[in-house]
């Protein structure tokens, strides 16, 4: 039997839900039995995998250890999977690297079959590490079932946590978002930009990115929405867009959205307070 999160409510209102029920969600969905079943299977063969050919000639392990990266949609790409693993992330030049998506150089590294002699599946911790992941991505992915807005808020602080780690620059940092779909998509939301902006050259969007970034949310740098009110405001102000793009809330949310397009970091968390009980 499917897993199927509870969300009564969408938007700012549904996040203020899920976040209080997360607990008791997560625990639901980890003892649903497809979830156990997988997670067995994975505790029982990993550890005699050696290359990226007995990963992906293995369905089962496959989709658990893409899963875990949110990669699941490449199930069928073996050939490109392979290619990812096996030419590793030391080189700069590797196929994984080379990637504007950062969630490959993670899968590539964390296997490890083209970084090491000996991949990073015969280490003791190592079913732990992919299955803890799984479970949170998959978990993710029921909620995306019913609200993919809510998925993407659920994903936003790990996703700009990778793409901190990753690139050490804040240009580097920029362009990582820009290579994220989800990411890209909570930014561009949250900053009120149009479907075009995509194909302006990417130096100017960088440019926008900081401004509207700067001006919305009193930071200018990727790495800056980590620590603070930032985060909270970004994900929320994404929300709340997102849910007048999908179904004009009416006069008193888009005298909020008004509000929150020119009164910067502040007057956001004031207006989500009054409306949301934030």
């Amino acid at each position: 039997m499917t897993f199927l999160p509870l969300l009564p409510l969408t938007g700012v209102p549904g996040w203020n839900f899920l976040s209080r029920t997360l607990p008791e969600q997560q625990a639901a969905h980890s003892s649903n039995p497809q979830i156990a079943r997988e997670e067995a299977a994975f505790r029982e063969k990993i550890g005699s995998v050696r290359t990226a050919e007995d990963l992906v000639s293995d369905y089962g392990l496959l989709k658990v250890a893409l899963g875990a990266f949110g990669l699941g949609d490449d199930q069928a790409n073996k050939f490109f999977i392979k290619k990812v693993l096996e030419e590793g992330t030391l080189a700069q030049d590797s196929l994984a690297n080379k990637l504007s998506d950062p969630r490959y150089a993670e899968f590539s590294k964390a296997f490890g079959f083209g970084d090491f002699s000996v991949p990073r599946t015969v280490l003791s911790t190592f079913p732990d590490e992919i299955l803890s992941a799984y479970r949170q991505r998959s978990f993710e992915a029921a909620v995306g079932e019913a609200d993919p807005d809510m998925r993407l808020a659920l994903g936003l602080e790990r996703d700009l946590a990778s793409i901190s780690n990753r690139a050490t620059g804040p240009d580097s940092q920029w362009f990582l978002v820009m290579g994220s779909a989800a990411v890209r998509t909570v930014f561009e939301t949250a900053l009120g930009l149009p479907d075009s902006f995509a194909t302006l050259d990417i130096d100017q969007q960088l440019g926008i990115f900081r401004e509207r970034s700067s001006r919305q949310f009193g930071v200018s740098e990727v790495a800056d929405f980590l620590s603070g009110t930032a985060l909270d405001d970004l994900r929320r102000t994404f929300l709340l867009r997102a849910s007048l793009d999908t179904s004009g809330s009416g006069a008193i949310a888009g005298s909020a959205a008004l509000a929150l397009l020119s009164g910067g970091n502040t007057g956001s968390s004031n207006i989500l307070a009054t409306l949301y009980g934030a």
